[in-house]
């Protein structure tokens, strides 16, 4: 009876794909059912070859050989995972197996981890490919249900091509130049090069910063308190500060706007690590290796997304995740949620893969089990939806001006008329989040009322205070995940 072979990137998500394929029978390295086989990868099995093994000049590092430029590249497998790659190639030349599924995770990466393999062990055979964004029981059996040719796929994996191949091009060449020049090991790399170079510019600018002083100068009768600009001289901040001392104020303009903030997006990988930093204080390579477990576990969604949107066809799944998140968030009401799904949808900007949600299977599931550290961030996925899908927080705006002494001085104030996605928000930092980052910190203030224009404040007082320029702060996770797709800070360096 023929075959087909499924080759997955690593033995769990093998055994989820073994458990809907019905292959249980237990080999060394792979499973097997009545009509198909089911194996896995170990994440990248092959590698290219280093330059000694194009020629062996190349044993010595010397700058008279560079640039080295293969023509015909060469692939080998890691020695470490060779028993596993033999597994692989024997089971892709049985007789009995018709074609191969690419069952590598959905995206650059997962192509290139694959074309390796096939590549290597001299496989001609027919290739589908499976493509999914969650790991749970109903998406897998979908997904083989609607799997593709795999030349649909060529682009991207020409792409991961180019990335490895610019990685080995730049590391090799590069580490050996700089070596041979300067006598000492020098390793340069696609990625790291430039991220130490950021680094060292950031660092630069704080050691060499210089404070500087600037003065304002506030006013106040006693209810409202308005302040001037920024003023560079203290003399000229004492002077205005004196004058003003005692003296009439006019209010010459009092402006008040109804203003809406919009919900946030979903999260994609980027914005969900920079945020998990930002509040939990994990860095990009922790949430990343917790999403994916999570995934793998059926809890979230694909986690290497560059989108922020759902696709028209999943509106109903997501109103449904929508209405059962107050079982995962226990500070959550249903009364609380909102309904604008259609702001999450946009097919236009869904590319590979949706923004990261959590599955149905999460919901049945429950997350109370959960290590700390990945129910933080389940909560952090979770109540992410349901402020996406919210009602518009609604705030007024008052703006006055005070002119005395024929300077202009100002106060804003805002109150809150409806809290919309906010409220699901803000339940959640109180409960959860045990330190506010400190742009969130601010607190909504008001103007008091009975205030109007070409109404006279007398007298008022006057203070000037003092203020200080900063330096630039250091780098963290928060900023280079901001920066990564630039210069591909995802992905490792060759050298």
């Amino acid at each position: 009876m023929s075959k087909f072979l499924v080759i997955a990137e690593k033995p769990s998500v093998a055994q989820s794909y073994a458990k809907n394929l019905s292959a249980y029978k237990k080999e060394d390295g792979y499973l097997e059912g009545e009509s198909c086989i089911v194996s896995w990868c170990l994440g990248h099995l092959a590698e290219y070859a280093q330059p000694e093994e194009y020629d062996s000049k190349y044993e010595k590092w010397q700058f008279e050989d560079l640039p080295i430029l293969p023509q015909v590249w060469k692939l080998k497998v890691s020695r470490d995972k060779k028993k596993q790659f033999d597994v692989l190639k024997s089971l892709m030349n049985r007789t009995d197996v018709d074609y191969l599924v690419n069952g590598c995770d959905a995206g650059r990466e997962g192509e290139l981890i694959f074309q390796r393999v096939y590549d290597l062990a001299g496989c001609r055979k027919p290739v589908k490919r499976l493509w999914i964004s969650s790991m749970e029981d109903t998406a897998i059996r979908t997904g083989f249900q609607t799997m593709k040719g795999a030349e649909e796929y060529r682009n991207l994996c020409m792409a991961a091509v180019c990335r490895a191949q610019a990685d080995w091009l730049i590391g090799m060449n590069g580490t050996r130049a700089y070596t041979t020049c300067y006598f000492k090991r020098l390793v340069v790399g696609r990625v790291q090069t430039p991220t130490l170079a950021m680094l060292a510019e950031r660092q630069d600018k704080i050691e060499h910063f210089q404070k500087e002083a600037f003065y304002k100068v506030a006013l106040t009768d006693g209810r409202l308190t308005v302040v001037s600009e920024n003023i560079a001289n203290e003399e000229a901040a004492d002077l205005l500060a004196s004058l003003c001392m005692g003296s009439e104020a006019v209010i010459t303009q009092v402006k008040r706007e109804r203003k809406k903030a919009f919900p946030p997006k979903l999260y994609d990988l980027t914005s969900l690590q920079r945020e998990a930093n930002r509040y939990f204080g994990y860095t990009a390579k922790k949430t990343l290796d917790m999403l994916q477990e999570l995934y793998e576990e059926k809890l979230v969604t694909y986690p290497r997304t560059d989108s922020q949107f759902v696709t028209e066809d999943m509106r109903d799944t997501v109103e449904e995740l929508v209405g059962k998140m107050p079982v995962l968030l226990p500070f959550l009401d249903y009364g609380q949620l909102g309904h604008n799904i259609t702001r999450v949808i946009n097919n236009a900007k869904v590319s590979d893969h949706h923004a990261i949600l959590p599955t149905k299977e999460a919901v049945e599931k429950g997350i109370s089990d959960l290590p700390a550290d990945k129910k933080n961030l389940m909560m952090l996925v979770c109540q992410q939806l349901v402020q996406a899908t919210g009602e518009e927080y609604q705030y007024e705006q008052t703006d006055i001006t005070v002119k005395c002494q024929e300077h202009d001085f100002t106060a804003r104030g805002k109150v809150p008329v409806q809290m919309g996605f906010k409220e699901a928000g803000n339940a959640f930092k109180n409960q959860y989040v045990k330190a506010k980052p400190e742009e969130e910190t601010e607190k909504e203030t008001s103007i008091p009322y009975g205030y109007e224009e070409r109404m006279t404040l007398s007298p008022v007082k006057a203070e000037k205070t003092v203020h200080f320029t900063s330096p630039p702060k250091p780098f963290n996770d928060v900023i280079f995940c901001e920066r990564k797709e630039w210069i591909g800070i995802e992905e490792r360096s060759s050298a």
